[in-house]
């Protein structure tokens, strides 16, 4: 899918329809939540949430005293959104690129993505490697949630690739280690479940 189509239809998806009513709202990011904690991200740590959109991720990390967060995404829909929820959130930077032309002209402590990786396939999953490689700090970490073998098979009216811990810990491997992996059980807003892989993985030193 070209840029100008990625950006056609989620653009549209935030405009059309309300963010609680998608299939991949969450209230609470449990899983995320447990694994940042897990990986001891400080709170002054720089993160970012790839793909973050309407996502209610952000306003948990503010809470729980986060001070340098980052949120990306292709949708400027769907960060109003965000940024209108939240108001003038201290410590929030509002991204609206398409995350495989972004050029990141700083390091992150911890980068987040949760399905993000699973809608990209061919070429654009190696500019996603790539693009992750350049910007998380050394020592730093990376969280990804993708649709498990189990799972939807389209997301949005898009097909997916879906991914085991297996298949994660491959793509992530040589420069992050894997250290946990988790499956949940997501349930959509229309009461579907949605079976998702999650490994927490942290940069090595060489």
């Amino acid at each position: 899918m070209s840029a100008h189509n990625r950006f056609q239809h989620w653009d549209s998806v935030y405009r059309t329809r309300e963010s609680d009513t998608v299939s991949w709202f969450q209230p609470e990011p449990t899983v995320t939540l447990e694994l940042v904690e897990l990986l001891g991200i400080p709170h002054e740590a720089a993160v970012i949430d790839v793909g973050g959109s309407a996502s209610r991720l952000v306003d948990h990390l503010l809470v729980a005293d986060y001070t340098d967060l980052t949120v990306l995404d292709l949708s400027p829909a769907a960060l109003a959104e965000s940024q209108t929820r939240l108001g003038d959130a201290a410590g929030v930077e509002w991204i609206a690129q398409d995350l495989l032309t972004w050029q990141p002209d700083r390091l992150y402590d911890l980068w987040h993505d949760r399905a993000v990786l699973h809608v990209l396939s061919g070429e654009d999953v190696t500019t996603y490697r790539e693009l992750l490689k350049r910007s998380v700090a050394p020592g730093g970490c990376v969280i990804l949630g993708t649709f498990a073998p189990d799972g939807p098979e389209q997301c949005s009216g898009l097909p997916v690739t879906r991914h085991g811990t297996a298949e994660l810990t491959r793509f992530l491997a040589p420069t992050f280690d894997v250290v946990e992996e988790r499956h949940e059980l997501h349930t959509t807003p229309s009461g579907t479940s949605q079976s998702f892989a999650w490994v927490a993985a942290r940069r090595l030193s060489h």
